[in-house]
């Protein structure tokens, strides 16, 4: 069995670092470093955002690992132009992306950001008479997306006693994922109808962008709560805002926007909306998957995957760079 070598372009911090080559042991050589090492001896390239001059110059590549689970439009060109090049992501975010989801949905439905406010002027006022917080066990809950993420969101859901539906791309006839029903994305409105809570979890791709409309959120029941740690665009911007700022959504929790600051800006506004001008709004900026344990578990990720090269296993997480994940 030969040495499988690893380089990857992001230096996660030495600690990190040391802890990924202890677990790979002997059969992965791990190099760090913004440069490629001499003579482009690279099997496995870690880079969120691969370059074509990076990929040219490693005429062995075998894999592309992005270390992160969304991947670029233009990272999913570069890898396609090598087809000999298989690409895969880490869904080492999944536990904490799901536990984030839930804090927003139950900060959402029960108005904790908007009491906080409050409270800190100390006023006491409105102590749920005037801000009603919704009661979650026994209602829907729509989870669109059931992949790593979605499929833990659900099961999240389901721990507060809320009946579960999760919508997916590809569903065999009634089938069920760790005891979630899931149904195929063509029955997105049957189910969304009269539901109490939504959950946006899926990849953007040509296919999932706008996929939740006005049309769409109009079907969910009195006080629905919207909650979304996709992709901003999953979901009609204007149409979100609206149904917030009229009331006729109880709230939603957002960790995903429409605008991002540019590397040399501070402060940008996620929206052409004014979300901020809504009290019943949870805004986070995309931090869904930081936690105290994240770079233990995306080691703990690309190990897997390292380690299933060199003994010459499929590696998980493998991308379909048409589909875009």
């Amino acid at each position: 069995m030969s040495l499988l070598r690893a380089h990857s372009v992001h230096e996660f911090g030495d600690l990190v670092f040391a802890g990924l080559r202890t677990a790979v042991g002997a059969e992965v050589a791990v190099t760090v470093g913004p440069e490629l090492p001499g003579g482009a001896a690279v099997d496995v390239l870690i880079a969120g955002r691969p370059t074509p001059t990076q990929l040219a110059a490693c005429p062995g590549l075998r894999a592309v690992i992005v270390p992160w689970a969304g991947i670029s439009a233009a990272t999913l060109d570069c890898v396609a132009e090598r087809p000999g090049v298989a690409l895969h992501n880490l869904h080492h975010n999944a536990g904490p992306t799901a536990e984030h989801a839930l804090t927003l949905l139950l900060a959402a439905a029960k108005n904790v950001v908007a009491s906080d406010r409050r409270m800190r002027a100390h006023d006491w006022k409105d102590r749920g008479r005037a801000q009603t917080a919704v009661f979650l066990a026994g209602e829907r809950a729509v989870v669109v997306g059931m992949g790593a993420i979605g499929t833990r969101i659900a099961a999240l859901c389901r721990g507060l006693g809320m009946d579960v539906v999760g919508v997916a791309r590809a569903v065999a006839p009634n089938e069920e994922r760790d005891g979630v029903p899931v149904v195929a994305v063509d029955r997105l409105r049957d189910v969304l109808t009269g539901a109490r809570a939504l959950l946006v979890a899926v990849p953007l791709t040509g296919a999932t962008r706008g996929l939740i409309g006005a049309s769409e959120l109009a079907l969910l029941g009195d006080a629905a709560v919207v909650v979304n740690i996709a992709r901003g665009p999953v979901i009609d911007e204007r149409a979100l805002y609206e149904g917030l700022r009229d009331g006729r959504l109880h709230g939603a929790g957002l960790d995903v926007w429409y605008r991002y600051p540019q590397p040399d800006e501070e402060r940008t506004a996620p929206s052409e909306f004014p979300f901020e001008d809504l009290a019943n709004v949870v805004m986070t900026p995309h931090r869904a998957g930081s936690t105290d344990a994240t770079e233990r578990l995306r080691m703990n990720a690309l190990a897997e995957i390292l380690t299933a090269f060199a003994r010459g296993e499929a590696p998980p997480n493998r991308v379909d760079p048409q589909r875009g994940y």
